[in-house]
């Protein structure tokens, strides 16, 4: 399932990587814009730290000249990424480590068209089921294969928390699943958005995706065919297109994370904090969407619930991406690596571009939580596995809490 991500290996600048997130990162900057005029892919609104904007009086955000040169002193020239450098994946210039995230806002880039040719994961490989190296001898037999079914339209009311992740890498747009999770700084008014690590970084082999965003209820009537081919905007994205002005994944994932074999699966997950393109009167995802899931840091490894529920837009063939699907299995066991925590795995036929999709289980107290996210899943598809979350989820989840604590 892990198949959305590019082969370009970057060069590292240490010296302007940590300068650039002491100067421009600490204070949330990854870049958020507010405003501009036009669309399309060399259109883009002016980047601007929420610290150290003004608004010009006309609805447009001016970034002071000291803040664009000090951007400029470490790499970044803000009026090229407008006019596309966020195209030019030159290996000296792929962003890697953990607090080099730089997501400018260019507004209206992610129209419906752009959104429905997002690329299927497909012309990858995911795991071969009959090699799954690192197995700790505690693997459970592999599930039955489970089918996923469609959720009813309206998305909004069967699963409100769901939604998609757009994104650019060096091969082109490409798509993943997401949910909308709770944040401890901000109760009720959360823009939190949880996913797999491989959907927003690429891992040992490169750095941060560009131009991510997020897609609550995305198709939320369910339209298919020529309907869904000339939907607006406004029917794509009913609530808005969200865009990533902070992230974090795993350290793990950043250093082991590869395309295919498993490697860095226990620590595939991400947070994205999230930023409205359109400006809708101060309203928090959470607010505008009108849920978040709690996120379970405590699940046991060995599994002790009779189902967990799989969410995601599956793109892969016999999929397009167009529709959400769930799939609802006892979890067992998976063991990838022998020095890493065991991974859920359950039965289901969801394919490509359902990765990040969260994993909701309900407690004995009744109440659902976010367990896990779509990971892996083998070459012929069938099942799919997830990180179980610890320690260091709980880690990149409160360090992206904490970064927006204070907006």
């Amino acid at each position: 399932m892990r198949s959305i991500r590019p082969s370009s290996a970057p060069r590292r600048r240490r010296g302007a990587r940590r300068a650039l997130a002491a100067v421009a990162l600490a204070s949330a900057l990854a870049l958020t814009a507010t405003a501009c005029s036009g669309s399309g892919d060399d259109n883009a609104g002016g980047p601007a730290s929420a610290s150290a904007t003004a608004d010009t009086g006309d609805g447009k955000i001016k970034i002071p000249d000291d803040i664009k040169n000090k951007l400029k002193e470490h790499g970044i020239d803000i009026d090229k990424w407008k006019n596309g450098a966020w195209k030019n994946w030159d290996k000296d210039d792929w962003l890697r480590e953990a607090n080099d995230f730089i997501n400018p806002i260019i507004k209206g880039l992610w129209d419906p068209n752009r959104m429905r040719d997002a690329n299927d994961p497909d012309k990858h490989k995911g795991v071969d089921d009959n090699d799954i190296s690192g197995d700790q001898g505690v693997t459970d037999p592999t599930p039955d294969p489970v089918r996923a079914k469609a959720v009813r339209p309206t998305y909004h009311d069967s699963a409100a928390t769901s939604g998609k992740v757009f994104f650019d890498s060096p091969e082109g747009t490409m798509v993943c699943s997401a949910t909308v999770v709770e944040d401890p700084a901000h109760p009720g008014k959360s823009n939190l958005v949880w996913t797999a690590g491989h959907c927003v970084h690429a891992g040992k082999k490169g750095g941060w995706y560009r131009n991510i965003a997020f897609v609550p209820s995305y198709n939320d009537q369910g339209l298919t065919g020529t309907a869904l081919a000339k939907a607006t905007r406004p029917e794509i994205a009913p609530y808005g297109v969200w865009w990533g002005d902070g992230a974090q994944t795993s350290q793990q994932w950043i250093d082991q994370g590869g395309e295919t074999g498993g490697d860095g699966a226990s620590y595939d997950y991400a947070v994205i904090h999230v930023t409205p393109e359109q400006r809708n009167g101060g309203k928090s995802l959470e607010e505008t969407v009108g849920s978040a899931l709690p996120v379970n840091f405590d699940a046991p490894a060995v599994p002790k619930v009779s189902s967990i529920t799989a969410t995601g837009y599956p793109a892969a063939k016999p999929y397009d991406g167009s529709l959400l699907y769930q799939c609802a299995d006892r979890p067992g066991r998976l063991s990838v690596d022998a020095s890493a925590p065991t991974m859920y795995r359950i039965g289901c036929t969801m394919t490509g571009g359902a990765s990040g999709g969260g994993w909701v289980e309900t407690g004995a107290d009744g109440k659902a939580a976010l367990v896990s996210n779509t990971s892996i899943g083998p070459v012929s598809s069938g099942w799919l596995a997830g990180p179980r979350f610890g320690a260091v989820a709980k880690g990149v989840y409160e360090a992206v809490s904490k970064k927006f604590a204070d907006q």
